[in-house]
C-alpha cells in the first residue's frame, strides 16, 4: 500500500486531506518527524490559516530541512493551498521568509468593484500544462473549491499548470515542476473532481515506487 507523509505542522484540517487520499487509495500518515517524510513514498504539504504562523511552525519543528530533502529526491510531492503559497521567496500577507524553494512571491488580490475577497467558493481552471498527470480525465475547465486572499507569483511563469480568474485578475492556481505540484485550491472540497487530482496523484506515486523497485 502506498504510504504518503501528511505533514503536521499545526495549519489546517489535515484529517480531510487524509479522507481524501484513503478514498483515492493511499495509505496518509499524519507525521512531522523527519524519518516518516524521508520513509515515505510520497509527501503531501496542506495548510490553512496564516503565512507568518506557517513559516515560523515548520522552523519550530524543523521540518524545513526534511522538505526541500523530499522535493529533492524526486519523491512526488503535493503542496495544497497554504502548502503552495508558503514554498515561495516571500508573502503581502507577512514578513516571514518562506522556503524559497520556486522563485516568485505571494501577492494580495486588488480590490475592485462588487469583487469579494477572499475568493470563497467554486471557480474554473484553464490549464497551462496540459499533459500533467495530475489533471488526467478531468474536463478542459473543470471546477474547483478555492478559498483564500492571496495568490502566487512565480518569477518562471512556465512553471504554471493552470490558471484561474477572480474579477479581472488571472492568477496561477497551480504550479509543477519535475516531481513538485502544488494547487491553491483544495482537491478534498472539490467532490468528483478533487476525488480524480487526488486519485492521479496516487497513481503516479505508484507509478514512481515501481518504477524505483524495477532499477
Amino acid at each position: 500500500m502506498t504510504q504518503i507523509a501528511v505533514i503536521d505542522y499545526d495549519m489546517g484540517n489535515l484529517h480531510s486531506a487524509c479522507k481524501g487520499l484513503e478514498k483515492a487509495g493511499a495509505t496518509p500518515k499524519i507525521t512531522d518527524s523527519a524519518r516518516e517524510i524521508e520513509k515515505a513514498d510520497a509527501v503531501v504539504l496542506p495548510g490553512v490559516g496564516s503565512f507568518d504562523p506557517a513559516m515560523q511552525h515548520l522552523r519550530s519543528r524543523n521540518l524545513e530541512a526534511p522538505i526541500k530533502a523530499a522535493i529533492d529526491s524526486q519523491k512526488p510531492f503535493l503542496g495544497i493551498c497554504l502548502g503552495l503559497q508558503i514554498l515561495f521567496e516571500s508573502s503581502e500577507e507577512g514578513k516571514e521568509p518562506g522556503l524559497g524553494i520556486i522563485a516568485g512571491k505571494v501577492r494580495k488580490f486588488k480590490s475592485e468593484p462588487n469583487l469579494t475577497i477572499p475568493q470563497m467558493g467554486w471557480n474554473q481552471l484553464e490549464f497551462t500544462q496540459k499533459n500533467l498527470p495530475l489533471w488526467q480525465d478531468l474536463s478542459s475547465n473543470p471546477y474547483v473549491y478555492f478559498v483564500h486572499s492571496y495568490y502566487v507569483e512565480p518569477t518562471d511563469v512556465n512553471i504554471s499548470a493552470a490558471m484561474t480568474t477572480h474579477g479581472s485578475q488571472r492568477v496561477t492556481a497551480a504550479i509543477a515542476r519535475d516531481n513538485l505540484m502544488a494547487v491553491q485550491f483544495h482537491p478534498e472540497k472539490s467532490s468528483v473532481n478533487g476525488l480524480q487530482i487526488l486519485s492521479n496523484f496516487v497513481t503516479l506515486v505508484n507509478q514512481t515506487s515501481s518504477q524505483k523497485v524495477l532499477a
